[in-house]
């Protein structure tokens, strides 16, 4: 094991769970959540956080902020705490309360939007605070994850050559998208260096990522309301949406095997599950697909009968294991 001395330092890269006993198909996921962050959200944290302080937009008494659903808040947390730096971390009343408190035991302010914007949702309100708070303090810095190179950068330099050096014989990639970073970043290095592994993304049913129609949202992670500004699509062969009520059952049915994750990773599994179904009549087709986190900070939410049951019915709560799975998407 390694000695470190900064806790950005650990991180758990190489780790690929075989889902072929599961779920019949040659489906491998990359596991993200062994960091001391506990997400894929420390690499992009980590990226701009570096390029943020090597070009002296970050210094001693700078106040970073920025919008997040949950874990990219908990990484820059964490550096923050780590760097000496403050940090507030905008989110909404999606955000697991165990996100929040982790966010606080290391030190970071939590402001929570309670009311959507009316047009542009949950994010477009938590911007327009980020917004208001660098107007008001030329010390409060927005790294803005949204919009900044080093999100995508992060992935091609680490996530993406970790999956080609893994598996060179690769057919098809799957990969969530919430502000893209990781989408884009593995997209453009898969087509420079392999250009033949097909790039699927995954959203969320009500995202307007991909010009999807806009619809509430309940599980934080994958999905936007307003497209990302880092998103280029022509980096992207196809794109899956996938109803939360099968994420819940994707998760549950995981779980039931005794893999714990969170609730992107049962809609990114979903979507890759639903791609193969239609595309692929040969199930010898290889995929790999993210796990972004683990599931103890969904614990209250998709791992709640009583909060599965007021959010989506009790269809959600029923057993998958005999639904096709070209149903895990619609």
């Amino acid at each position: 094991m390694p000695v470190i001395s900064a806790p950005h330092e650990f991180d758990v890269s190489d780790l690929f769970v075989d889902l072929h006993p599961i779920f019949a198909r040659h489906l491998y996921l990359k596991v993200e959540g062994f960091n001391f962050a506990g997400s894929i959200k420390l690499k992009a944290a980590r990226e701009i956080v570096a390029q943020a302080e090597a070009a002296g937009v970050l210094g001693p008494g700078s106040t970073l902020v920025e919008s997040s659903s949950g874990n990219m808040g908990v990484a820059l947390s964490m550096l923050a705490a780590n760097r000496g730096y403050r940090f507030v971390c905008v989110t909404d009343s999606r955000c697991n309360e165990a996100t929040r408190h982790t966010m606080q035991a290391f030190g970071a302010d939590v402001h929570v939007i309670t009311e959507a914007h009316p047009t542009e949702g949950y994010l477009g309100a938590r911007i327009r605070y980020v917004q208001e708070m660098c107007a008001a303090d030329e010390k409060v810095v927005w790294l803005n994850q949204y919009e900044a190179p080093g999100n995508w950068m992060a992935h091609y330099r680490t996530t993406a050559p970790a999956i080609a050096t893994r598996f060179p014989r690769l057919d098809v990639l799957v990969i969530g998208a919430g502000t893209t970073g990781t989408l884009m970043g593995c997209a453009r290095y898969f087509r420079e260096h392999r250009p033949d592994v097909r790039v699927v993304a995954v959203d969320a049913v009500g995202s307007v990522t991909f010009g999807g129609t806009p619809g509430p949202r309940h599980i934080p992670g994958l999905g936007t309301s307003i497209r990302p500004g880092l998103l280029d699509e022509s980096f992207v062969d196809s794109v899956v949406h996938v109803d939360e009520a099968d994420t819940v059952r994707i998760c549950r049915r995981l779980a039931a095997h005794g893999y714990h994750f969170g609730g992107s990773t049962g809609t990114a599994v979903g979507g890759a599950l639903a791609w193969l179904q239609e595309n692929c009549t040969d199930r010898r087709t290889t995929a790999v697909t993210i796990a972004p986190d683990l599931g103890e900070r969904y614990l209250d939410t998709l791992y709640d009968d009583n909060w599965v049951r007021g959010t989506f019915g009790d269809t959600a709560l029923a057993g998958d294991e005999e639904r096709n799975e070209g149903q895990a998407a619609r």
